[in-house]
């Protein structure tokens, strides 16, 4: 990890209330949960169907234009939080560091949203409730690889002996974007995808990608950070 030169408040906020949220989940009846989880996730057909001025009871899309930004703070379980989390926690205090804190949380945000939506683009029809950071997560990953190109990242690499090995940022993100886009390709060909938005990781990371380029662009290409 990079060191930093200010302590990365909104990623450590994300991460506290990405945890406080889901034990609020585990307190929920099994029902209750699912209720939430459709509720406050993205359900592709609601938000494709229109109906912006009719209730969701109604099969409108009214009060559903938010599940894009809430659905970042819920989870389907212990693993999928603890991988996120890791994420964020391992890329997301240089990411905020390099940006600042609120435009980081804009880009956050902004990158979350623009998976969500990439999702629904698509597979409109589906009614399966997506939750989860990751589609923001994604667009931290962009960011971090276009400061930091770079700087080591230790990873899991278990064939033909599970090892750790430390990589350079740029190999093991563009691994890990080449195994979205596969898996996404094949989740389109009728692949069972195993329950995961690949598309809304690949949308994430692609808007996360344009922003950083903009910001740099912006900034004359030059990153207010010189360690790599």
């Amino acid at each position: 990890m990079n060191p930093t030169r200010r302590r990365p408040v909104v990623t450590w906020a994300l991460i506290a209330l990405s945890a406080a949220i889901f034990a609020y989940e585990l307190m929920l009846s099994t029902e209750a949960a699912t209720v939430m989880l459709t509720r406050y996730g993205v359900v592709p057909s609601v938000l494709s169907g229109g109906g912006l001025t009719l209730p969701r009871s109604e099969g409108g899309s009214l009060g559903a234009l938010v599940t894009p930004i809430t659905s970042l703070f819920l989870h389907g379980g212990g693993l999928h939080l603890l991988g996120n989390m890791w994420f964020l926690h391992v890329f997301g205090d240089n990411v905020e560091d390099e940006l600042g804190r609120v435009p980081f949380l804009l880009f956050y945000l902004g990158a979350g949203l623009g998976a969500a939506l990439f999702q629904v683009l698509v597979d409109p029809s589906s009614t399966v409730p997506m939750v989860g950071a990751s589609g923001a997560i994604s667009g931290v990953l962009a960011a971090y690889v276009v400061l930091h190109p770079r700087a080591p990242v230790l990873t899991l690499v278990p064939i033909p002996l599970a090892l750790f090995v430390e990589v350079p940022a740029f190999v093991f993100i563009f691994v890990w974007f080449a195994l979205q886009l596969v898996y996404g390709l094949l989740s389109t060909g009728g692949f069972s995808s195993g329950g995961v938005a690949w598309w809304a990781h690949i949308g994430g990371f692609l808007v996360g990608l344009f922003a950083i380029l903009l910001h740099r662009k912006l900034l004359g290409g030059e990153s207010s950070n010189a360690h790599q």
